[in-house]
């Protein structure tokens, strides 16, 4: 039988009892205390993606690893994730959100507590693929419940609470990591989980009710292609800057497995009878829109995150606590306005609300675009504090907009699904600003040197330096080095300016909000 919801959304008085889709009475306590065990959680996942890569120095000298074996800690983690993240909506739906929760949580928290105990390269790679697999159906779980225990005039605020774990953690992750590795040891990187881990876990048993379970039909084929060609992709990306890229028969290999495996997962979606994925998803033009959406945005933030550290280190020589300080002011700016902008959805255009942030994003990035040598912090901060502003606002709109059409009985799979984008766009934004940095770099660095001889060099220098010296030839070659790699910091950061802007135009096919509520799809009453 179908009942379609009513049209008009009313806003309920503090009297009036809300009752989520399992038909189970939430009050305003139990609601508080959900919310409190879910940022938690959130804010843990989250801040893992992130903290861990200012400490690989410190565990690579610990462990007696090279560079390119410390590359897997990363990589293990992220493909695992990868993997395991589509598979968190058949899995709560066959076993119940609850106990789903509680042990990604509980899992997540021992196998932090066990990298940080690690001894040797092997165990560390193993417990941050088991670290992987056991977060990833935290974010995709804690986005269905926020929605799913808020009244619909609160969504908003839902998608904001999500949001702020979400987009802080990894903007503070740097920061901490950083803290904590020069202050303590870098085995806290990965302690200070487990007293989050813990505080959240005892939240979600004790104010979380378990969801009634639904048993299909698995698809095992729609599934393992999935896995491997998400897997595959994740592997080729990581490794493919390390391994100059397709010049690599490993990457090379990746990309076939990849492509493979994903066009047999879309055929597979298109044609079996219950597919791992259901295809009214991809139906669903809201859900696919914000999808494409949080993909672009998420690529600019994390590329962005990714280069600002290496070019304050690397270039500017910040101590790894100075720069997780002047980025900070990035984490207070989505902060506040997700604070501040969460009770305005629903009263705004959404499609104003992505016009504006996205626009604070170009800007921000264009700022970056203009980098010198001769530079202060107030550029990176207040472009940290506009980026950070414009990334809150597009996340809290694409959080809350995107499911406003999605039927209850698809959230888990639409959670899980909105998330891998959001991983994958991370990570294909990570990898193509670094291969074209390290190609720049070496372009610009012999367009420069092509304008060298020893006239300039005598103008700019006089005596200081006698060129006709190995020494002095060294010293020359490091400023060219500097300058090329200022120049391809600034093309990279004007990349990702226009794929900001070309991205923009979307945001008008999303339907409003009041467009939404009106048109959502009937639901499924058993």
């Amino acid at each position: 039988m179908l009942r379609r919801p009513s049209a008009r959304l009313t806003r309920p008085t503090s009297r009036e009892t809300f009752r989520d889709p399992d038909g189970v009475e939430i009050r305003p306590a139990q609601r508080a205390s959900i919310t409190i065990a879910l940022m938690l959680a959130s804010v843990l996942q989250a801040l893992d993606t992130t903290i861990a890569n200012v400490a690989l120095p410190h565990i690579r000298g610990s462990l007696s690893a090279t560079s390119e074996q410390m590359g897997w800690v990363l990589t293990s983690y992220i493909v695992a994730a990868a993997i395991m993240t589509p598979l968190s909506g058949a899995l709560a739906n066959r076993f119940g959100r609850k106990k789903l929760l509680a042990a990604s949580v509980a899992g997540f928290t021992i196998t932090s507590a066990l990298c940080g105990m690690s001894q040797s390269l092997f165990q560390i790679v193993l417990f941050r693929l088991l670290q992987g697999l056991c977060g990833a159906s935290i974010m995709p779980l804690s986005q269905v419940v926020f929605l799913e225990i808020n009244p619909p005039h609160r969504q908003g605020r839902a998608a904001a609470l999500w949001g702020m774990g979400v987009l802080i953690g990894p903007i503070m992750g740097p920061l901490v990591g950083g803290w904590l590795t020069d202050n303590y040891s870098w085995r806290w990187v990965f302690f200070i989980n487990v007293p989050l881990g813990l505080l959240a876990l005892v939240g979600i048993l004790s104010s979380i009710h378990e969801s009634r379970t639904r048993r299909s039909p698995f698809d095992y084929l729609g599934f393992a292609s999935l896995a491997l060609g998400v897997g595959a992709l994740q592997v080729m990306l990581d490794r493919g800057e390390l391994l100059d890229w397709f010049d690599s028969p490993e990457v090379c290999f990746e990309a076939l497995i990849a492509g493979l495996s994903l066009y047999i997962f879309i055929i597979q979606t298109t044609t079996a009878r219950h597919p791992f994925v259901s295809s009214a998803l991809f139906s669903d033009w809201n859900f696919l829109v914000g999808c494409v959406l949080m993909f672009i945005v998420s690529g600019v933030m994390l590329a962005s995150l990714t280069l600002l550290p290496l070019l304050l280190q690397d270039l500017m020589n910040y101590p790894v606590t100075q720069a997780g300080i002047v980025m900070a002011p990035r984490g207070v700016g989505a902060f506040l306005t997700m604070a501040i902008m969460g009770r305005f959805i629903g009263r705004i255009d959404s499609r104003v609300l992505l016009g504006v942030g996205f626009g604070l994003v170009a800007w921000s990035v264009w700022q970056l675009s203009e980098l010198s040598p001769q530079m202060d912090d107030r550029v990176i901060v207040l472009s940290g504090f506009i980026q950070g502003t414009g990334t809150g606002l597009v996340w809290l709109v694409l959080a809350a907009v995107t499911f406003t059409t999605l039927a209850p009985a698809l959230r888990y799979e639409g959670t899980a699904f909105f998330n891998l984008a959001r991983n994958i766009g991370g990570s294909l934004g990570i990898a193509a600003t670094q291969a074209l940095l390290a190609r720049n770099i070496q372009i610009l660095h012999a367009r420069l040197a092509e304008h060298i001889d020893a006239y300039v060099a005598h103008r700019h220098y006089g005596t200081l330096y006698d060129f006709a010296s190995g020494h002095g030839l060294a010293v020359l070659n490091a400023v060219v080095t500097r300058q090329a790699s200022f120049m391809a910091f600034n093309n990279d950061f004007r990349l990702l300016f226009w794929a900001t802007l070309g991205v923009m135009p979307l945001a008008l096919l999303l339907r409003t909000w009041g467009d939404a509520s009106r048109t959502r799809p009937a639901t499924l009453v058993e």
